[in-house]
């Protein structure tokens, strides 16, 4: 009897899955670049991050568009792995386009199982507060919390309701939360990211998340508190803008999104229809912009799905493209990575090393790392083993 109560507890200590259950909120402070903690001044982000971990340089998923690395976050994939290759874009094959927020209607735009859905189907509650495509039904399946998407939301609303959640009874809480706001991105789009505009908003949104910060440390059991941001933000000259309409692109060609890029469309043209465009295009650059290869593409992991634009046309900050070569504002993100694209990562909790400093990650290896801490086995492949960032887990 007691050999066998010896190796039950032997067993006990051995199995790291019946170990106390975890919670994480994941929060992304959409456009919060890298070096905002200190550029305007965001005290409480820099106590939370001084006690747990932070990385000096998150590096988004190609393009550094909102909806592509939301989704790649919170699935772990790239975006020709998740579908949302970029804000707008077509699919050759289905003769649709896709604009931010259509998942909600049609799910099979989206693939990979979000990290709600991989909680849901291990047991484990979930909850979204506005994540993009949050309230779409990735696997046939939505975070057993959510509300549909309304810019108009009240921003401690939605803290409240995170802070609710977590005060549920056990059998109904959520072990893992998402939260979103865009405020910081707002500005910096209107104002620059230098601008005094950019300044409140990081000033605003601090003392929100000290707020929480501060209500979370006196609920019943402890979480773990994840800040990300899905890309940084450039500063943009007006005398530096392009005129889509000066390049000559065939009317009947499909024309996606101006900013750092644009997507063009060929519908049935031949591909040396395509590569006549192409050299046309590189003619009258003067190096404006680029004529983007398939060398480059396949280097960013952007290619091999029927969502790919025939030809794809990138400037450099500060100049954008926009239809007529009109500016009406001051800063963007959608560039190849440059340090302006680095995004903020810091947490802190439980499940993290005190004062742990990472230099650079990916965004990809978010996914893997919450996984780890919630218990879940993931269930299919993804896109980072979370090696960096699995470091700053305590044992």
């Amino acid at each position: 009897m007691i050999k066998t109560l010896f190796y039950c507890v032997l067993l006990l200590i051995a199995i790291p899955s019946i170990a106390k259950q975890q919670t994480v909120i994941l929060i992304s402070l959409d456009g919060f670049r890298w070096d905002y903690i200190e550029k305007h001044n965001a005290q409480n982000i820099k106590r939370i991050a001084d006690s747990g971990v932070r990385a000096t340089k998150m590096w988004p998923v190609y393009p550094s568009k909102t909806f592509p690395n939301h989704i790649s976050i919170i699935t772990g994939l790239l975006p020709v792995n998740h579908g949302i290759i970029d804000n707008k874009f077509c699919d050759k094959q289905r003769g649709d386009c896709y604009k931010m927020g259509k998942g909600q209607g049609d799910s099979t735009w989206l693939n990979g199982i979000p990290l709600w859905n991989l909680a849901k189907m291990q047991g484990l509650k979930s909850a979204a507060y506005f994540w993009p495509e949050s309230d779409a039904r990735f696997n046939g399946m939505t975070p057993d919390y959510y509300y549909h998407y309304s810019k108009h939301s009240d921003y401690l609303t939605r803290i409240d309701q995170m802070v609710e959640w977590l005060k549920l009874p056990k059998e109904q809480r959520p072990s893992f939360v998402a939260g979103y706001f865009s405020l910081v991105d707002s500005m910096g789009h209107d104002f620059g990211p230098d601008s005094k505009e950019v300044y409140d908003a990081v000033q605003k949104m601090d003392k929100l998340i000290g707020q929480f910060d501060e209500r979370l440390k006196k609920l019943s059991h402890d979480v773990n508190l994840v800040l990300v941001a899905d890309h940084g933000m450039s500063a943009l000259k007006k005398d530096k803008t392009i005129s889509i309409n000066s390049l000559n692109i065939p009317k009947a060609w499909t024309v996606k999104n101006t900013g750092p890029r644009v997507l063009i469309y060929s519908g049935d043209s031949s591909i040396e229809d395509v590569n006549r465009a192409k050299q046309k295009l590189r003619l009258i650059a003067n190096n404006r912009y680029s004529v983007l290869d398939d060398t480059t593409l396949k280097q960013r992991h952007y290619h091999g799905t029927p969502r790919i634009p025939d030809i794809i046309l990138e400037t450099k900050a500060p100049s954008v493209f926009s239809f007529d070569g009109e500016l009406d504002y001051k800063g963007t993100h959608g560039f190849a990575n440059t340090d302006d694209m680095a995004a903020m990562f810091v947490a802190t909790g439980p499940a993290f090393k005190k004062g742990y400093e990472i230099a650079e990650m990916s965004n990809l290896e978010i996914y893997p790392t919450i996984a780890k801490i919630l218990g879940l086995e993931l269930i299919r492949n993804v896109d980072s083993d979370g090696e960096t960032l699995l470091k700053a887990l305590n044992e």
